[in-house]
């Protein structure tokens, strides 16, 4: 992935690419990735095909049961990367409140960090990530609550919370003001 890259349509046609040949090294048929994932055939086809810019939610559908981080469907092998804060490639929520964009991903996928970016009375409820996934946050700018499993934090401005973020887990902004996130996920083995 090139992060200066603002031609979505380009972004689109390289996930089905990743997508495609990480389903045939796996040995998967469209039909056995649909019953692994909860995504529809059609939708899986017209991912691969370029043909449908998909939600983040699929994404981690996708991602969860190919055994894969989410940003492996992003993956280009480059030496040298750079990330710019609003370029690039940016994934949406299936309500637009919540948005990511890929920062980097080492190069052995146990890592991956992105910013996030959650607006003003809002919140976003993710899907729980693959097993033994922690999950740290950092907020860059705002205030915002953190619901993980059953208990409740407050984070302010660079304020970081690590946890286990293969249960359930959410982010609340409840001001007028957007929140910004770095967010580092490491996935366990």
């Amino acid at each position: 992935m090139n992060p200066e890259t603002d031609d979505p349509k380009q972004v689109v046609l390289q996930v089905g690419g990743v997508l495609k040949k990480i389903r045939k090294e796996k040995h998967l048929s469209l039909e056995d990735l649909s019953e692994l994932s909860g995504v529809s055939k059609l939708t899986l086809g017209n991912i691969e095909r370029g043909e449908t810019n998909p939600t983040i939610g699929v994404l981690w559908k996708i991602s969860k049961c190919l055994s894969i981080p989410l940003l492996a469907l992003f993956s280009t092998e480059n030496s040298v990367n750079l990330s710019r804060a609003g370029k690039g490639l940016r994934i949406a929520g299936d309500n637009k409140d919540w948005v990511i964009e890929p920062i980097f991903q080492n190069v052995s996928n146990e890592i991956e960090t992105c910013r996030a970016y959650l607006q003003p009375n809002s919140s976003y409820y993710p899907e729980k990530h693959h097993h033994n996934t922690t999950e740290i946050a950092t907020v860059m700018s705002g205030t915002l609550s953190i619901h993980v499993n059953n208990e409740s934090y407050v984070l302010n401005q660079y304020d970081s919370i690590s946890f286990c973020a293969d249960g359930t887990h959410s982010y609340i902004n409840q001001s007028d003001e957007l929140v910004v996130l770095h967010i580092i996920l490491k996935y366990g083995v």
